[in-house]
């Protein structure tokens, strides 16, 4: 039970956080185009930094109990103490930091706020590396910013799901419109670096192709496949969905909503993998 307890919270956390981080970056990137929804997005921004930091807490907390195998472990004063000098309490430390600029840089505009934003963004996505299979990889120095890149990536799509969900109900279809070309624009030359990216994290973590017929590799190709399908919806809004919504209509709106919601949704259940993935098995 403490495992499966665990696993929802790695998941919710690894969603917030980037989803906060995400929206710091569409704020810094699209943030001149908004007319009317700047100010609700930023909020989205706050509120999701905030329930990461008290997911991620959460989550921390969690790590005793789960060494004690009970969850009385949580208010074992030297397991935490051993929690807090491990590797998971210097990740823990800077995610809270990066989580912390990122909800100060979202209170206002200006470009004060949007430098924070991104040094917040990056600081929590620095904070990975600190734990797992690229903090002890003997070519860290590459698998690290490697990884880095990668989730900021994530960040970046997931993060501009919901906010172009709140543009689409508050600005005017010709805003609109531009804002999710400006989007696309950016998009299609960033998102295929998460492939890349994770091809290349995948050549130095994974020793052999017999990796792909236990657990790990099973779940690693899950990801591909769910990456995949995310590659065909971002096609079809980029082509299909985002034109339509020139004309301003109801039914155009109403469609690339859905086509954000399914984005989102399959992208929460690729995290939830990863939860899985980081949480129980190994590469090796």
């Amino acid at each position: 039970m403490l495992d499966v307890v665990s696993v929802a919270l790695r998941a919710l956390s690894f969603l917030f956080v980037l989803q906060a981080t995400g929206v710091a970056l569409f704020i810094a990137i699209f943030g001149g185009r908004l007319s009317n929804s700047g100010e609700p997005i930023r909020c989205l921004g706050r509120w999701s930094a905030l329930i990461g930091l008290v997911c991620v807490a959460a989550h921390y907390g969690l790590e005793a109990a789960r060494i004690a195998g009970d969850l009385s472990g949580m208010w074992d004063t030297s397991l935490q103490e051993t929690v807090l000098r491990s590797a998971s309490g210097a990740a823990f430390a800077v995610r809270v930091l990066g989580l912390s600029l990122v909800a100060l840089a979202l209170r206002r505009a200006g470009t004060l706020s949007l430098a924070l934003g991104i040094i917040g963004a990056v600081t929590a996505a620095a904070s990975f590396t600190l734990v797992g299979h690229t903090a002890v990889h003997s070519q860290r120095w590459f698998t690290g910013p490697l990884l880095i890149v990668h989730l900021l990536i994530v960040a970046f799509w997931i993060g501009a799901l919901l906010p172009l969900q709140i543009a689409s109900l508050r600005e005017a279809p010709e805003t609109l419109a531009k804002l999710v070309h400006a989007f696309s624009g950016v998009a299609v030359w960033l998102v295929p670096g998460i492939l890349l990216a994770g091809l290349g994290l995948t050549i130095f973590l994974v020793p052999g192709i017999e990796v792909f017929r236990q657990p790990y590799g099973l779940l690693l190709l899950t990801k591909v496949a769910a990456f995949m399908l995310l590659m065909i919806l971002a096609a079809w809004n980029k082509w299909r969905l985002g034109p339509a919504l020139v004309g301003g209509g109801r039914e155009g709106r109403l469609a690339f909503q859905r086509s954000l919601l399914s984005e989102y949704l399959l992208l929460f259940a690729t995290l939830t993998v990863t939860a899985v993935m980081t949480t129980f098995f190994s590469p090796r």
